[in-house]
């Protein structure tokens, strides 16, 4: 079995996350409030989240969401690539 390169993972998870964030944003921007809502309870298949959603996000907290979903997920692509490599036999 081949060992995954942590940091390349786990940069691949915070991308991914990034991306996800971001097409949540445009999600918002372009479908306005009651668009949101509706695209979000489909997505979410009985959860209503008409009380959840808020549209007076700031740049700055956007900027600073993005970021932070970066670091998290990037946190948890190089923790599963860790505990995949502690996994691995090592031939001799």
């Amino acid at each position: 079995m081949n060992r995954l390169n942590v940091k390349k993972l786990g940069f691949a998870f915070g991308l991914t996350g990034a991306l996800i964030y971001l097409g949540c944003m445009i999600v918002m921007v372009t479908t306005g409030k009651e668009g949101s809502i509706a695209f979000f309870n489909s997505l979410l298949h009985g959860l209503d989240t008409t009380n959840i959603i808020r549209m007076d996000v700031s740049l700055l907290e956007a900027l600073f969401g993005i970021i932070q979903t970066f670091i998290l997920w990037w946190l948890i692509g190089a923790c599963i690539g860790g505990f995949y490599n502690a996994q691995i036999k090592v031939k001799k």
